[in-house]
């Protein structure tokens, strides 16, 4: 089977044809590994893909991740629903952030494919933090090349969400659920397959620079969280029936844009285990 991967012409992503997920050799699969690690993003349309196919191909990839946050799909718990209902005011990952950064070994990447879009609205944004680093001074690469930050669940899951309504608040934590202990990762990373180095920061993770305070931290932490969202950096992803993305965590933010008030979104999502990373 012979696919075709071709770049969106931003600074991120590209779109594969001729494959149907859920049904690739190892080959295949290493080939879209590759791709991940150079595009950051890969987008794929026309899909006809069931609960089964979903997991088979998060698994052709590497262990499945399954996050304790989102509410588990019944019958396959390995999938996370990311679902919006209609009187939600608040869209689940609408701030940049990636991906289990919070976590000793960050997800390698993750998987998510529409169930239920609304009739207006929905996309989400993907930004390269390849481009971010690159984008930035010599003499800002150098500053951040020794430094290492804090990355914590407990930033974005328990203040952020604490101020939302009790309606949906509660739901979005599965019973049970326990915050893990903060994590430090350096701020640049070189990526475990590209080799590239990448600006490793994110708004709703990353809460400081190790050995600073929050103080001290917060201007040069904003500063970069709004140099990678610059538009030079981003693509917009417009989902249709059929559409699934896998992105890469170690080296793209993403967000949910929530522009569609009113509607239901149902997403489901499987984030794939990753290795530790280093500067």
């Amino acid at each position: 089977m012979g696919i075709d991967i071709e770049p969106t012409g931003a600074a991120l992503g590209a779109f594969v044809s001729g494959l149907e997920l859920g049904k690739l050799d190892t080959c295949m699969s290493d080939t879209l590994t590759e791709a991940l690690g150079e595009h950051g993003v890969l987008f794929f349309r026309d899909q006809d893909v069931s609960p089964e196919a979903h997991i088979a191909f998060a698994e052709s990839l590497g262990e499945i991740d399954v996050n304790a946050y989102f509410s588990p799909n019944e019958a396959h718990p390995q999938i996370a629903e990311v679902r919006t209902r209609p009187e939600n005011t608040y869209v689940i990952g609408e701030a940049w952030h990636t991906d289990h950064s919070y976590e000793e070994a960050p997800a390698l990447g993750s998987i998510l494919v529409a169930r239920q879009l609304p009739s207006r609205g929905g996309d989400t944004a993907f930004s390269s933090m390849y481009a971010a680093y690159d984008g930035l001074s010599d003499g800002m690469k150098e500053t951040l090349r020794g430094l290492r930050a804090v990355h914590s669940s407990y930033e974005a899951f328990g203040v952020g969400l604490s101020k939302l309504p009790e309606a949906e608040r509660s739901e979005r934590f599965q019973e049970g659920y326990r915050f893990g202990p903060d994590v430090v990762h350096p701020v640049v990373i070189s990526h475990p397959v590209s080799g590239r180095p990448v600006l490793y920061v994110n708004r709703s993770f990353t809460t400081r620079f190790d050995g600073w305070t929050v103080a001290e931290s917060r201007p040069l932490l904003e500063f970069l969280f709004e140099h990678g969202s610059s538009v030079e950096f981003t693509y917009r992803f417009a989902w249709e029936p059929g559409s699934v993305a896998m992105w890469d965590n170690r080296c793209t933010w993403h967000k949910a844009l929530n522009d569609y008030r009113g509607e239901t979104r149902l997403m489901h999502r499987i984030t794939v285990k990753g290795c530790p990373i280093a500067a």
